[in-house]
Parts: C-alpha cells; sequence; structure tokens
C-alpha cells in the first residue's frame, strides 16, 4: 500500500529564534516543530559549547560505586570489567579498561562470547575468572538482572559494581550498586544513555579529566546501539564525533583508513554503515574481546594488524549474511504461503546464528512483517532471532507462544529465542495468532515532511544550514524534503551489480537534479510528472564534496506520460569454462586485471580466496564452481563484481570417500596442531563444499568411531578422538551421499547455463 505523506504545518517560527539562528528558514522551522522556540534551548541543541550537561551524580548509586573504585585503585585490587559482545558492550569496556588502567588500577576485561556465553553473565565463565581471583566485578551494558552472578560472587567475597541501561527486572541484584539509567524518572536527561554512556558517566565521576579523553567511545557506541540522539545523548555524540574528526584514537584511525572515509568529514552514518558492522563482525563470527585492544591500543602497527582481522571477520560476516539472505528469498519464492502468516518465520539447518538477526532485520524492513529466522538443525536445539516493525511488540507476541519455546529474552523490537526444531511449524502457527491477537502488524506510519523546496533551491549552502541539525537519529530524524511537479529525465543503474539506480529529475523551469535511490533496481518508476520526496546531504568522495539527495517516495501529479531514456550497466562476463588450457587462460586474465580476487576452494591455486574472504572488487575470477546457489548468490553479492571471468573447475573432494578422507586429514591436523579448534564454514571453504557436508561428514566420522566433535566456547568445533557406533554409519554415509550429489548436481547445472542467467541475482533458484 502506498505511504501516507504528512505535509508540514504552515507556521512560522518565533522571530527572535529566527534571528538567533539565522541561515536558511527551514532550520528554525524544524527546531520550532520539535518545540525548541527559546533561542537559548535552540543555541543548545545545535552547538555543545551552549549544553550544560546532567551531573553524573544524579544517577542512583553512583557514590558507592565511586568510592568502591577508588579503593580498589588505591589498595591495587583486581578489576574485573565484564562487557558484552556487540559495540556498545566493546567501548564501554574499552572505555573502562582504558580509564581505570590511566588511573593506576589492576583491570582485565572480558567480552562473552555469543554462541557459548551469550548476553549477561555466564555463572561457568564467572566461576573460571573467580578461580583465577579477583577482588572486583565492574560490568558494563549488562548485568542488571544478574542476580545468580551476584550472588556467586558474594560467596566468594568479590564485590560487584553493576553499570547497565537496559529494563530492569522485578527485582535488582544484590549487588553493591547498581548504576542504570533507568532508576531515574521518565523525562530525566541521562535516562537514555547507552551502556557506554553509564560507564562514561561513571568515570566522568571519578575522574573528569580522563572520562572527556574517551568520549570518542561514546559517539560509537550511542549510534551503533541506536539510541535517542536528542538532550545529554545528543552532547556527548556531539563532542565525540568532533574528537573522531579531530583526533581519531590508532584502532578506529586504522579502520577508517582501511574503509576509505576521510576523518575529517565523519558522520554519524559513517559510523553506523561502515564502522560499526566491522566491529561487531567479530562478536557475530568470531570472538569480540580483540575489540578492546584494537579500542585502547596507541601501537598504530598493531592497530594496522588488528584493524586487519577486523576487515577479516567483517568480509566473513558479510558473505555469510549474504549466503543466509540469497536462501532466505529462495525459500519464500518456493513457498510464497510463508508470506501469508502475520509473522514472518524462516529456517534452514546451515544458517549461522551470528547473523542471522542482520537478515532478519533486512527482511522484516522488505516485507512490512516481523521476522524471525532460525539456524535449526535436524536433531537439535533451533536458535533464533526476532526483528519487529514499529508499534508491535515482538516480546509480547513472544510471550504468547512460550509454551513452545526453551528460551527466550530481549525487547520490544528484536529478541532471540531457542525451540525444538520439530516445534518450528507450531511455533509459527502460534506466533502468528500472537502477532494478529496484537492488531497484527501496523501500517507503515506516515511520512513526514519538513518543508516543500524548488529544485532550484538545492545547494550547498542549503545542505550545509541543514546539517547543522545534525547528528541525525532516533529523536532528531534528517529531514524529509518535497519537490513537486518532477520529470524523469533519465535513470541507470549504480553498483557493479546494478542494485542502486542514479536517476536526473527535471521540473519545469529546466533546473536537473542527479538523486540516489539505494535498491531501487526493479522498482515502479513514475511515467510522468510526479512529487519526490527525499533528503538532502553532503557526500565526499575522493576528497570532492557534493549535495546528495536521496530518494525516499515518489506520488503521481498528473500529467501526460512521459518515456524514459534508461540505461542499466551490463555485468561484463568472459567464459572459459570449457577451455582446453584453463591454466594458461588464468594466469593472462591475472596478468590483465592484476587486481582481481580469484575465487578458488579445494584446487591448488595460489595466491586465491576462499568464499570467506571474499571482498567487494571489481574483477571476479571464478574457478571452481560453487557449492550451491547460496554460496553462488553470496559470493556475487559480497564481492558486487563489473566483470565476472569464469573457470569451472570441480574441487579434488568431490566424491564422497575422498570428501571424507580430505576432512578427516584436516580433522587430524586440527587436533594434533590446534588443541582440536577446527571452524565449520573454514572447513566447508577449504574442501569446496557445502557447511551441511560437512556437517553430516563429522556425524559419519563419529559413527566410524574415528573422531568426535562438539562446539567450543569461542563459536567453533572442537575434535578429539571416538569410540565407533556402527549403528549411525549407515544413516550418515547416506546423508554425506546425498549432499555430495546434490552439489554434483548443482555444479553440472552451473557449467552448462548461460553466464547472463547465472550472474542474475534475481533468478530463482535452479
Amino acid at each position: 500500500m502506498p505511504r501516507a505523506w504528512q505535509l508540514p504545518q504552515q507556521t512560522e517560527p518565533p522571530p527572535a529564534l529566527l534571528s538567533a539562528i539565522g541561515g536558511h528558514p527551514i532550520v528554525s522551522k524544524r527546531l520550532a516543530r520539535m518545540g525548541i522556540s527559546d533561542p537559548a534551548a535552540a543555541r543548545q541543541f545545535l552547538d555543545p559549547a551552549h549544553y550544560s550537561p546532567a551531573p553524573a551524580s544524579d544517577l542512583p548509586d553512583i557514590e558507592p560505586a565511586v568510592a568502591r573504585l577508588r579503593q580498589a585503585i588505591r589498595q591495587r585490587q583486581r578489576i574485573l570489567v565484564w562487557g558484552d559482545f556487540d559495540v556498545d558492550g566493546q567501548t564501554a569496556a574499552a572505555l573502562l579498561y582504558a580509564s581505570l588502567s590511566q588511573l593506576g588500577a589492576h583491570v582485565t576485561a572480558h567480552l562473552p562470547n555469543r554462541f557459548r556465553e551469550g548476553h549477561g553473565i555466564h555463572l561457568a565463565t564467572l566461576e573460571c575468572h573467580l578461580k583465577k581471583g579477583f577482588d572486583l566485578l565492574l560490568t558494563c551494558d549488562t548485568g542488571v538482572d544478574a542476580r545468580q552472578a551476584v550472588e556467586l560472587a558474594a560467596k566468594q567475597g568479590v564485590d560487584v559494581i553493576i553499570t547497565d541501561h537496559h529494563a530492569l527486572p522485578e527485582r535488582l541484584p544484590a549487588a553493591l550498586a547498581v548504576v542504570n539509567p533507568r532508576r531515574l524518572p521518565a523525562g530525566h536527561r541521562l535516562r537514555d544513555l547507552p551502556g557506554v554512556g553509564v560507564a562514561y558517566q561513571l568515570i566522568h565521576a571519578l575522574q573528569p579529566e580522563i572520562a572527556a579523553a574517551h568520549v570518542d567511545l561514546v559517539a560509537l557506541g550511542m549510534v551503533a546501539d541506536v539510541m535517542p540522539l536528542l538532550g545529554e545523548n545528543r552532547y556527548l555524540l556531539q563532542r565525540g564525533l568532533a574528537q573522531l574528526r579531530s583526533h581519531p584514537r590508532a584502532g578506529i584511525r586504522a579502520i577508517m583508513q582501511r574503509a576509505q572515509i576521510d576523518a575529517a568529514a565523519l558522520n554519524e552514518g559513517h559510523i553506523g554503515f561502515v564502522i560499526a558492522p566491522r566491529l561487531n563482525a567479530l562478536g557475530r563470527v568470531e570472538d569480540a574481546n580483540p575489540a578492546i585492544e584494537l579500542l585502547t591500543t596507541a601501537d598504530t602497527d598493531r592497530a594496522a594488524s588488528l584493524a586487519g582481522s577486523l576487515e577479516e571477520a567483517n568480509a566473513r560476516r558479510r558473505f555469510l549474511s549474504n549466503q543466509v539472505y540469497a536462501a532466505a528469498i529462495n525459500q519464500l519464492e518456493a513457498e510464497p504461503h510463508l508470506l501469508e502468516y502475520a509473522a514472518l518465520v524462516l529456517h534452514h539447518h546451515e544458517w549461522h546464528s551470528g547473523v542471522i538477526g542482520i537478515v532478519a532485520s533486512r527482511l522484516a524492513e522488505e516485507y512490512a512483517l516481523p521476522t524471525v529466522l532460525l539456524s535449526a538443525p535436524a536433531d537439535d536445539l533451533a536458535r533464533g532471532s526476532a526483528r519487529s516493525v514499529a508499534g508491535l511488540d515482538i516480546m509480547a507476541a513472544l510471550r504468547q507462544t512460550q509454551h513452545l519455546l526453551q528460551t527466550y529474552g530481549g525487547h520490544s523490537m528484536a529478541a532471540g529465542m531457542s525451540l525444538r526444531a520439530q516445534a518450528i511449524s507450531d511455533f509459527r502457527r502460534a506466533l502468528s495468532r500472537a502477532v494478529r491477537d496484537l492488531g497484527g502488524a501496523p501500517a507503515a506510519p506516515p511520512l513526514p515532511i519538513d518543508a516543500c523546496l524548488r529544485l532550484s533551491e538545492i545547494n550547498s549552502g542549503l545542505t550545509d544550514d541543514i546539517e547543522r541539525l545534525a547528528p541525525f537519529g532516533p529523536g532528531n530524524p534528517p529531514l524529509n524534503l518535497l519537490t513537486r511537479g518532477l520529470t524523469l529525465s533519465s535513470q541507470r543503474g549504480l553498483g557493479r551489480r546494478g542494485d542502486h539506480l542514479q536517476l536526473i529529475v527535471a521540473d519545469q523551469a529546466g533546473n536537473r537534479q542527479r538523486v540516489v535511490w539505494w535498491r531501487g533496481a526493479g522498482k515502479t518508476l513514475p511515467r510522468g510528472a510526479f512529487d519526490l520526496a527525499y533528503t538532502l546531504r553532503s557526500s565526499h568522495y575522493r576528497g570532492k564534496r557534493e549535495n546528495l539527495v536521496e530518494w525516499l517516495d515518489w506520488r503521481e501529479n498528473r500529467s501526460a506520460p512521459l518515456e524514459l531514456r534508461s540505461f542499466s550497466p551490463k555485468l561484463l562476463s568472459v567464459d572459459y569454462r570449457y577451455s582446453a588450457n584453463a591454466l594458461d587462460d588464468l594466469a593472462r586474465a591475472r596478468e590483465q586485471h592484476p587486481a582481481a580476487q580469484v575465487w578458488a576452494e579445494g584446487a591448488q591455486i595460489p595466491d586465491c580466496v576462499t568464499r570467506l574472504q571474499l571482498a567487494p572488487g571489481a574483477t571476479l575470477i571464478v574457478w571452481t564452481i560453487p557449492a550451491s546457489w547460496t554460496i553462488w548468490q553470496a559470493a556475487l553479492d559480497t564481492a558486487n563484481p563489473s566483470r565476472l571471468i569464469v573457470f569451472a573447475a570441480r574441487p579434488a573432494w568431490g566424491r564422497a570417500n575422498a570428501f571424507l578422507a580430505r576432512l578427516y586429514g584436516m580433522a587430524n591436523y586440527a587436533v594434533a596442531q590446534r588443541g582440536g579448534a577446527a571452524d565449520e564454514q573454514e572447513l566447508a571453504a577449504a574442501l569446496g563444499g557445502r557447511a551441511l557436508a560437512v556437517r553430516a561428514g563429522l556425524r559419519l566420522l563419529s559413527a566410524q568411531g574415528r573422531l568426535e566433535h562438539d562446539w567450543a566456547a569461542d563459536g567453533k568445533l572442537r575434535l578429539t578422538r571416538k569410540t565407533p557406533d556402527k549403528t549411525l554409519c549407515k544413516k550418515w554415509q547416506m546423508r554425506l551421499n546425498l549432499i555430495l550429489r546434490e552439489t554434483v548436481a548443482y555444479r553440472d547445472y552451473w557449467r552448462q547455463h548461460a553466464l547472463e542467467e547465472l550472474a542474475d541475482s534475481r533468478r530463482k533458484a535452479w
């Protein structure tokens, strides 16, 4: 259904506000609509130098917390900082670790592992730390519901200080201090602090000068955790952004260099869409603890090395996310009736549990339905992530299905859960009923329009004035602008695969403007005169500043139809699938395209990458045939090439006996050289196969008595020896054979079909 537009009210801001603020009236009008009509309040909003921050002493329990920290520092007691694996938890832990170290404290830090520990304080891990010995437990971005952990620590004579910002439980833990802004009355300026903001206030109460040096970390966690950007939060973000632009710490500078971000032009969008996903990637596919060193080291060489590891984790996260997304879309194309439920519930046994939340968010946005994705082994617990849509409390819906759930938790917009794989169908029906009982997914709210402009008014001066209102985010969204009576002059694809659109719009006076529509490919375009809703901001590319107009929505403005001149970029391709001298052709292709990535798996090709190492690049050379449609689509989405050079080599271990022998050899190496640590996805990439085949192969090796596997604390496999179980050998041998036959069939299909068909990401699965 078309989204309604809410046109701006024809009201004028007070003359005193217009005079004090100056510039384009659009700024004063926006402030007035936000309830900021007093010039002094407006200056506080626009300029942090005019803002008077709330005192940290307003936070409950902060005085006993500060007193206990001073004692620990003075007596050189051992402090354990316990954070969380997302960016808010990483930055909070880094801020506390760095600040307390500067104050001379004896401090260590721990971030939990997503796969074994999950959010919060894992009791078994806490017991391990207690055995090693420490005197004070200081949490950040977690702990407000950790009653058992606090009791366990108290039995060992360890005091606990909790700093957290999550919703309060019915009963607080019996900690020495629970510093949580949710304990403040509604409307208090500190009530919406993120976890890193609470940590900052604690250090500010302890030593303001040291806290000020780490306000950049507050900015990172604030944006990543999507907190309201008003009052105290806005003030801290403004100061943090200024520090990131002028004096970025070594680790962030290394990230920005790899991402080609100009530090001087950094804004909240760069944090939300470039820096935060890279930091989050550690917690999603690896261990988040290196983030603390990255965010605290002053060694530029070490920071560059850690940023490189971060980039590798992000490449892995990007590929796995694209793989899950491709598989989810394939499910919906094969089973469109799933969209008839009031909640979208999808599952697969190969999906990586660390990235399903990312994909659930994307699907919830695209289909306007609350979405649950489950990583669901056939004979084990399915673990999932839920994402909701505005106006629907997903936790309220999950409570009505709790009889089917093993565990669940979260908040109104996002949650996690586990359930028996056999109960997924029942869960889908129950969740759908619960969503309908709650009124169903609400209709999209109207799109508020801040101002109506002429095309000729769009210039750098207007952009500069609008950006005085930045940083934008919850509570202070970007301005939505409207221009009427436009026509499309031309359109062409953007991006190496044309996923986005660049459009030229014109008005009746002949003024023209470039507009970008992100993910606009395949969307309906106006064929005649239309009104356009858009946002306007500055963009910096290769040192050049430009006005970037971003397409939001359009609606018809009655006029005669207009034919468009359109151009979509074509994915160039070179086909060597039937080459008689493939190695020679590969050498020539590499010589002609020295920056190209060579994707090869299960083959002895030097200087190649696996699926988990792919990065965006202009040219992709495909040496081995992908193992499945979802792996192929994820590779295309991850590399996003404008040129494909394809060969058709098959991995050396495609048959069951060879596959199992190679898997066993790799497993033995892991046992002998890595203490049994291995990774399912890395094994699949090295073999050129599917993760499902690796899982079946490990089950078969277990049944044969040659190997046992389990999940370790870091989310990876732990391999050990085992005695045979012959009753299962036949089952898993047949399962492995079936999976490998499916892979062979797909590779036959891939080799025989036209490249144009294979490279079309919107084509249905074979």
